[in-house]
Parts: structure tokens; sequence; C-alpha cells
């Protein structure tokens, strides 16, 4: 794990290389997938989420935004609320499978340029999507005690 150290002077030092970065070298570690750990160098702290915090705030703020302000409102009232780590636990696992569908999907594609019927192979991502998401809201909502038929039962 490469470790950087953050001076109060708000410099970024790269343990590994021995060198001075920049955030935008810390978004490079992120893309590449390095494993790493900022700390303070004076607290010995790990700060690793306040500067990825920091890199997403420049992100947003250049270029197409992720997060909209509804969006971020909807986060927000997650804190300090009984469902806070359902919700981090399910923002999660959707960002796992949404990265493990596309990369599916890369590989499906090249399948289909070589030998696969094209309708085929999308009928079968389809499913496969639909599935799957269905099984996590099935789980999110049984882990909130949440029960959609409920209300169709006990009408208020």
């Amino acid at each position: 794990m490469t470790i950087i150290k953050k001076y109060p002077n708000r410099r970024l030092y790269d343990t590994d290389r021995s060198r001075y970065i920049t955030v935008a070298d810390v978004r490079d570690l992120v893309v590449k997938g390095v494993d790493f750990k900022v700390i303070d160098a004076n607290t010995n702290e790990d700060i690793t989420r306040s500067v990825l915090l920091q890199i997403i705030l420049e992100q947003e703020n250049h270029g197409e935004s992720i997060f909209t302000p509804e969006i971020l409102s909807k986060i927000i009232r997650f804190y300090d609320n009984s469902l806070q780590k359902i919700f981090t636990s399910y923002l999660d696992q959707s960002l796992n499978i949404f990265v493990k569908q596309q990369s599916l999907l890369q590989k499906q594609l090249q399948d289909i340029l070589l030998n696969t019927p094209p309708m085929n192979v999308l009928a079968s991502i389809t499913k496969q999507n639909l599935e799957t998401w269905q099984k996590l809201q099935e789980n999110f909502f049984k882990t909130a005690a949440f029960h959609p038929d409920s209300d169709k039962k006990n009408p208020k």
C-alpha cells in the first residue's frame, strides 16, 4: 500500500516515490486502482476520506457532475439516520454491481463481434441486470424492514 503524507502546508508527499505530488496525482492513483492511504504528517491520523472527498469536489466543480443537488440532498438526509449503515451498504453493493455489469457488458460485446448473435447476448444481459437489481432491492427493503405490499393489506 502506498503511503502519502500530508503536511501542514497542504503538500502531499508520496513515500513510495519519494516526491511531492498533487491532488491530481492522487486522483490518478485512484483511477489506476492503486491502494493508498493518506496520513496527516503531524498526527498520523488517516485522512484518506478527506482527500478523496476533495477529489470528488474538484471533479464536481469542473465538468459534468455526477451528484445533482437532489442526489446530494437525499444523501445528506441519511446522515444521523437509523438507515445510514443500510444506505452505505446498499450504495456500495450498487456500485459494485454496476462495475461488474460494465465489465461483463464489455466482454459480451467482444463476443458479439466474434460469433454470437447480438440479440441473444443483449437479451441475456437485460435479464441478468433485471434479476440482479431486483435481488438488491429486495435485500434493501428486507433490511430496512419495509414491505411494499404491506400498505395494500393495511390501508390507512
